[in-house]
């Protein structure tokens, strides 16, 4: 009988950390934190019953240091690594270190991790085993023209992709031989960049398709099973954003096959952990492999709600040396699960990452109500700080009940109960994702996305019959407000109806408020909706009923208003006295700041790189500095054509955001 461990390392940070101790402390396993310099007074740190220092705050010194890690897990007398996902948890070497070290990695053998950790190596393995994979050339590509040629025969469009890729880069999709010339020269050199490798493969670009795959476990002794498939077809910039299982494409067959090609491709690898198989799926059901993930995936959860497994725990119980103890018969599907990526990005700054001290920070609750289950995976609590050094994303909710419109009408609601404060987030741009029709249709595409909202997504302002209810639910807190102070001791109570004037980006909504517990705005137009709530400010998430029916929103201080977020929609209100709105056009307005001429920081970061100097001449779109964070660089552009005047950083600054970089004159 194989022994369980006593106690393991988890060689990662953040939610996925935290996930990973959740359930071994359930399983009575003791855990092991590492963390660098900028991850001190982290989450998963405190979780953990030990904690090691690994570094600086650069990953490349600290949570990729394989000497590191080993040494802690000598240090700790750790029997086992987990390595979540990302930094080394596709690393066949790290896998052969920690063994010549005696420590057992809760992962697939390096073997496997070799096998499919190259795109073009994995593809050659999966026609081997009879997987169904995309038209194209594996071989090596001599020059553009080779290139040509080859695209010519698989037939329009192509897709270039780097043999050692991820994360979307050294990629290229060709819609004619000129492109494809031009797209094979780009993707050598970013491969070449990214990956330290500029192989390059050809294959048909499957247009208007869908991602989907195929959760596989396996383990030490032969046996190899899948769990059902997960849709992640939401996705920007080739990054999952939204993810559901079961796919709403799929019928009973095609599942049946895609899961019988998955675990053929794992068999074929002597595969033995938790392992995704992704395939890419056209409108009609038809698929074709992608590439196998050897790790566990940062959408897991999906699959965990809707089979009951936990993907950790059968990782762990593998790695020890344990039979699976699931046939294939055993798995069922039940209910629909969908999970939403929360990251500290800008969506209307183009996705720019953000920075600094998260408060508030509110997740709805967890747990099963009615049949509805919330889940929320984070390494967050309120008043951490969100650093440059690491992945943006901070949070992962999930959702799930007994049909996907059920599920995603969950999420929609937790969604609106999140309260993120102090940097910038992607809330009420997912919010607006459930609201789209094709999502809620379950026509999905990769490029749905930038279908629907382009590359930059502003935040849309509340219409219609959602606008009235905001300023109802406004002009009601402005009156409790007002009922409270006239309550105190020596001033006359406040009796009768009160008008008011509440005001949204320049439109203003006259009312007239009344009652006590329950308030009565009744608007210009002679319609009245009843607001009653709890809520008392600061709490960042206001709950109650307007006209009778249910609502949840966001609700912080701006300024001398109110910002409101609900259903994706944003907007800041004012409330004014009636006789004071109409004197405002006659007070002084602050002109706004000339922003062509200055250069301003889109994002916390570090500056890396000033491209000029003070008295240079400048064009208009000439790039002018580099900002980076989050793994990520930017490249700065003057907005116009002139002369550098001051320069007010200097290079390895850690700039706020909108700090001023430089000013063309």
């Amino acid at each position: 009988m194989p022994r369980m461990f006593s106690k393991i390392l988890i060689a990662n940070r953040g939610e996925i950390a935290c996930r990973v101790i959740r359930t071994a402390r359930r399983m009575g396993i003791a855990t092991v934190a590492v963390y660098s310099a900028a991850d001190r007074d982290a989450l998963h740190v405190r979780m953990a019953d030990e904690a090691v220092a690994i570094g600086p705050a650069p990953a490349s010194q600290s949570y990729l240091s394989v000497e590191a890690i080993i040494a802690a897990c000598k240090q700790t007398g750790a029997e086992a690594v987990h390595p979540g996902y990302g930094f080394l948890s596709e690393r066949a070497a790290f896998v052969e270190a920690l063994l010549a070290a005696g420590i057992t990695f809760i992962g697939p053998n390096a073997a496997a991790i070799g096998a499919m950790g190259d795109k073009i190596e994995s593809k050659k393995a999966a026609a081997a085993a009879g997987v169904r994979t995309v038209p194209g050339f594996l071989g090596v590509i001599e020059s553009p023209a080779h290139a040509v040629a080859i695209a010519d025969g698989i037939g329009y469009p192509v897709m270039i992709k780097a043999s050692a890729g991820g994360g979307g880069k050294g990629m290229r999709i060709a819609q004619s031989a000129a492109e494809v010339a031009d797209g094979f020269a780009r993707a050598k050199s970013e491969a070449a960049a990214s990956f330290g490798d500029d192989r390059v493969f050809i294959e048909k670009f499957i247009e208007n398709p869908r991602h989907i795959e195929i959760q596989v476990l396996g383990d030490k002794h032969g046996t190899v099973i899948h769990l059902g498939e997960r849709e992640c077809s939401i996705q920007r910039r080739h990054q999952k954003v939204l993810e559901e299982a079961p796919s709403p494409l799929l019928d009973e067959a095609t599942r049946t096959e895609m899961g019988a090609q998955a675990i053929a491709l794992a068999r074929a690898v002597a595969y033995d952990s938790a392992g995704t198989v992704e395939f890419v799926a056209a409108q009609d059901r038809s698929f074709y492999f992608l590439e196998m993930n050897t790790r566990l995936q940062v959408e897991h959860p999906v699959t965990e709600l809707v089979t009951g497994i936990d993907i950790v725990e059968e990782m762990i119980r593998v790695a020890a040396g344990e039979r699976l103890r699931i046939a294939q018969a055993d798995v069922t599907m039940n209910g629909w699960a969908v999970e939403a990526r929360i990251y500290a990005e800008d969506p209307v700054r183009g996705f720019q990452p953000s920075t600094g001290r998260v408060l508030p920070f509110r997740p709805p609750e967890e747990g099963l109500h009615n049949g509805v289950t919330v889940r929320v995976d984070t390494g967050l609590v309120e008043g951490d700080a969100v650093s440059i050094y690491y992945d943006p994303m901070i949070a992962k909710l999930i959702t799930h009940a007994p049909t996907r419109a059920g599920a995603i009408a969950a999420q929609a609601r937790a969604l609106d109960q999140f309260a993120i404060g102090g940097i910038r987030h992607n809330l009420a741009f997912l919010s607006s994702l459930m609201g789209l029709d094709r999502w809620q249709a379950g026509q999905l595409s990769t490029g749905l996305i930038v279908e629907a909202f382009g590359e930059t997504i502003p935040e849309p302002l509340p219409e219609g019959e959602l606008a009235r209810r905001l300023v109802a639910i406004v002009a009601a807190n402005q009156h409790r407000a007002d009922r409270a102070r006239h309550a105190r001791p020596g001033r006359a109570a406040m009796t009768g109806s009160q008008a008011r004037v509440v005001v949204m980006a320049g439109e203003a909504w006259p009312v007239t408020t009344a009652g006590t517990d329950a308030v009565t705005v009744t608007f210009a137009d002679g319609l009245s909706l009843s607001v009653a709530s709890a809520w008392r400010a600061p709490d960042p998430i206001w709950s109650g009923t307007v006209g009778g029916s249910a609502m949840d929103l966001q609700m912080t201080r701006a300024g001398a208003g109110w910002a409101l977020r609900h259903a994706g929609k944003v907007a800041t209100f004012e409330v004014w006295a009636p006789r004071a709105w109409d004197l405002s056009r006659f007070m002084p307005h602050v002109a706004s700041a000339d922003t062509d001429s200055l250069l301003l920081s889109p994002m916390p970061g570090l500056l890396t790189k000033l491209l000029v100097q003070a008295g240079d001449a400048v064009a208009e779109d000439q790039p002018l500095a580099v900002i980076e964070a989050m793994k990520m660089e930017t490249v700065l552009r003057s907005r116009k054509a002139g002369l550098v005047g001051a320069i007010y950083p200097k290079i390895g600054d850690t700039l706020a955001v909108d700090a001023p970089i430089l000013k063309v004159v």
